[in-house]
Formats: structure tokens, C-alpha cells, sequence
């Protein structure tokens, strides 16, 4: 007579390689998690600073009050303003990058408020312009302007506030939003060397644009030379100064403005 035998399964076994397979995968998760936020650590804290002797010297020549907010943005006030500026800064560059711009604005006449973004990056705060104007009701013609991806994210934030502003002006970009609809001043001004600026794109883009927006190209210019951070990778050789060019687009947007 044949013992019938019943093998029963090691449930022990099995739930070891079950834990460690979980494990496995979870650590693997972890690490990639790890990973990413390391790189976008080392992505965000790599940007472009502003030069400070290039500062201090507009500084030293700036009859203009400043303010700077507890968000850092500074606001810049002549006497007499008769026109205001809101300006988002390019992508991974330091806000203070453009002062030598807003003070040489702000000594014509021009109420400048030159905002700060999280991480240098106005992607994280398009609405940062929300309620500053508000502030200066002496001020009845505003603008937005801004460089580079500064100059698409106002562009973006003027579509949804059209109302509020005589226009834009973009250094160095181009508007993703569509503005064409609305009753709105827009000046383009680029260098002939910018070699930033994708130029398909902004081929693209003047289908967004009123009709009758105005195109400024800066013989000579460069990308980076809108504000003083020093040379922007993947940039032309500019034929200017970067002074030069900062006081071409102040005329520029001078002239445009009045």
C-alpha cells in the first residue's frame, strides 16, 4: 500500500522573496527620486549672477528713489513719472542683472518695477505682476516687458490682463499667448547676434502679435547684453558694448512709450 504524501508550500519562502522583491523596487524608486531631486537642486542653483561693479557704476549716476519689496523686487521712482514699467527678468539669471536697464529708464521718466523670481525663473510666478500697479494710481500708462523667457511669461500674464496695459515689450523673446485680438502696443527688440533666441519660434510667434507691433533689430547686439551677467552660453558675439546697448534699448522703449 502506497503513503499518499501532501507537500505543503513554504509560505516562509515565499514571503522573504515577496519583502525583498518589494524592497528591491522600492530602494530602486527611492534612489530615482533621490536622483531627480538632486539634479533639479544643481539645475536651479546653476544660473547666470548679475556683475556688481557694472551696477554700482549706473548707481552712482541713478537721481531716483529705489525701494526694494520684501519679495526683493525693487521699484524704481523718478519724480514726475509719467509712464510705469513692469519687468520680468530672463530664465536662470539674477533680477539684478537689469538694473543698469531700469535705472536708465527710471531716470527718463519711467516708474520701473523690476520683479524677482523663485529659483530665477518666471515660469514659477507668471502672476508675479498681479497688484503692483495698484500701488502707483498716479501712473496711468503701464507696460510689461521682460527678456528672454521673462518676456514670454508677460506676455502670458498680459493676455489675461489686457486691460491694464498700454503693451509689451520684449527683449531677446517672443509671446506664446495669443495678443493679436487685443488693442495693445508691443515693440520686439532683438541683436542681430543673438544666437539665444530661437528664431523659428519667433517666426511663429508674430502671428500672436497685433499687426501693427513694431521691430527693433540691434546691429551688433547680443542676447545677454540686455542685462550686465556677463556672456550667456550658446551666444553670438555681440559688435557693441554692453553699455551700448543698454542705453539703444532704452531710447527704443523711450520712443516707444511716448
Amino acid at each position: 500500500m502506497m503513503d499518499n504524501k501532501v507537500t505543503t508550500p513554504n509560505t516562509n519562502s515565499t514571503n522573504v522573496k515577496s519583502h525583498k522583491k518589494k524592497w528591491i523596487v522600492g530602494s530602486i524608486l527611492l534612489s530615482l527620486f533621490l536622483i531627480s531631486i538632486l539634479a533639479c537642486v544643481i539645475y536651479l542653483s546653476d544660473y547666470y549672477h548679475a556683475d556688481l561693479d557694472s551696477i554700482n557704476t549706473y548707481s552712482m549716476n541713478a537721481n531716483i528713489k529705489q525701494i526694494v519689496l520684501e519679495d526683493d523686487t525693487i521699484v524704481y521712482l523718478p519724480e514726475n513719472a509719467d509712464a510705469g514699467l513692469v519687468f520680468y527678468p530672463g530664465g536662470k539669471v539674477e533680477h539684478t542683472a537689469y538694473e543698469p536697464l531700469m535705472i536708465e529708464l527710471a531716470n527718463e521718466g519711467i516708474l520701473c518695477i523690476l520683479l524677482k523670481m523663485p529659483f530665477h525663473l518666471a515660469v514659477f510666478d507668471i502672476n508675479a505682476a498681479e497688484g503692483l500697479t495698484e500701488e502707483y494710481p498716479e501712473i496711468d500708462k503701464w507696460y510689461l516687458g521682460g527678456h528672454s523667457l521673462g518676456g514670454s511669461m508677460a506676455a502670458s500674464y498680459l493676455s489675461k490682463n489686457a486691460e491694464d496695459y498700454e503693451g509689451i515689450v520684449l527683449l531677446g523673446s517672443y509671446s506664446t499667448a495669443d495678443l493679436s485680438a487685443f488693442d495693445l502696443d508691443v515693440l520686439s527688440i532683438y541683436g542681430s547676434e543673438d544666437l539665444v533666441l530661437n528664431r523659428d519660434n519667433y517666426a511663429e510667434s508674430i502671428s500672436n502679435l497685433p499687426d501693427d507691433y513694431e521691430e527693433i533689430i540691434l546691429e551688433g547686439g547680443c542676447h545677454a547684453y540686455f542685462g550686465v551677467y556677463g556672456p550667456q552660453e550658446g551666444d553670438g558675439t555681440p559688435t557693441i558694448s554692453n553699455r551700448e546697448e543698454i542705453e539703444i534699448t532704452v531710447e527704443c522703449i523711450l520712443e516707444f512709450m511716448r
